[in-house]
C-alpha cells in the first residue's frame, strides 16, 4: 500500500505522485514518544524522505547521538530531515524578510525549499523602516523566478515589493510585534488588504507552505522545459 499507519500517523507516500509535493511531518502536538518512535525508524527511509517541522530543540535532543547525526536539523527554522529531494534544474526561489526577528518562518521556508531541491537565497533584513535595505537588493531579487515575502509587525513590506516585481508573491505574515500586532492578525490583515495586486497570502508563519506553493510554480517550469 501507498500508505501506512504507524504511530497514529498515516503517511502519504504517494504524495509526490499525486501533487508533486512529498510527505512531510508537523511535529508541534504531537507526542514525544510518537515522534522519537518516527524519527527512528520512518524518517530514515532512503526512499521515502520526509521533512519534519515545527520540531522543538528539546525533543530532538532526547535522540540518541548517532541519530542526530544522520538528520540535518536546523533548530531555528526547527526542520528536519536525511536527505534533500533530487535538485530541480529549473526554477528558483528567493526568501525575502523583513528583519531577523521573522527568522523561524524564513528559515521554515528556505529549509523546505532546501529539502525540496530547490535553488534559493535568503535576503534577510528588509524592512521598510529603511527602505534603502530593499532597494539595494531589488535587481538581485528579481532574477529569482518566485519570491516568498516574510513580515511582522505592519507587514507593509509584502505590498512594496509587490510593487517592485512581476514575479509571483507568496507573503507570509509572522507573529512578531508589540500590543497591536496581535500575534500576528495585523500582519495577516495587512497582506490581505495589500494594494499590490497579485500578492497571495499565507497563514501566519507557515514559512512551510509558502514554500510549498513556490515549489508548485518550480514543479511547472520544470514540466514546460
Amino acid at each position: 500500500m501507498a500508505e501506512r499507519f504507524m504511530h497514529g500517523v498515516l503517511f502519504d507516500h504517494s504524495r509526490t505522485a499525486r501533487i508533486g509535493l512529498p510527505e512531510a511531518v508537523f511535529c508541534e502536538g504531537k507526542s514525544r514518544e510518537s515522534l522519537l518512535a518516527l524519527l527512528r525508524e520512518e524518517g530514515l527511509d532512503p526512499a521515502s524522505p520526509i521533512l519534519f517541522t515545527r520540531l522543538a530543540p528539546e525533543v530532538f535532543a532526547l535522540l540518541p547521538e548517532e541519530l542526530r547525526a544522520r538528520y540535518q536539523y536546523h533548530a531555528l527554522s526547527r526542520t528536519a530531515f536525511v536527505r534533500a529531494m533530487p535538485q530541480r534544474p529549473n526554477g528558483s526561489v528567493a526568501v525575502v524578510s523583513a528583519g531577523t526577528a521573522d527568522g523561524g518562518a524564513t528559515w521554515e521556508a528556505a529549509k523546505t525549499l532546501e529539502y525540496l531541491g530547490i535553488r534559493h537565497s535568503v535576503y534577510e533584513d528588509n524592512g521598510v523602516a529603511g527602505l534603502w535595505r530593499l532597494t539595494s537588493n531589488l535587481d538581485k531579487i528579481n532574477a529569482y523566478d518566485v519570491l516568498i515575502v516574510i513580515a511582522g509587525l505592519d507587514a507593509a513590506l509584502a505590498s512594496v515589493m509587490g510593487g517592485l516585481t512581476s514575479r509571483p508573491v507568496f507573503a507570509v505574515p509572522t507573529s512578531v510585534g508589540y500590543g497591536a500586532a496581535r500575534n500576528g492578525e495585523t500582519a495577516l490583515a495587512g497582506m490581505l488588504v495589500s494594494c499590490a495586486p497579485g500578492v497571495a497570502v499565507l497563514n501566519i508563519d507557515n514559512g512551510y507552505g509558502a514554500a510549498c506553493a513556490a515549489a508548485r510554480v518550480v514543479n511547472l517550469l520544470n514540466r514546460e522545459a
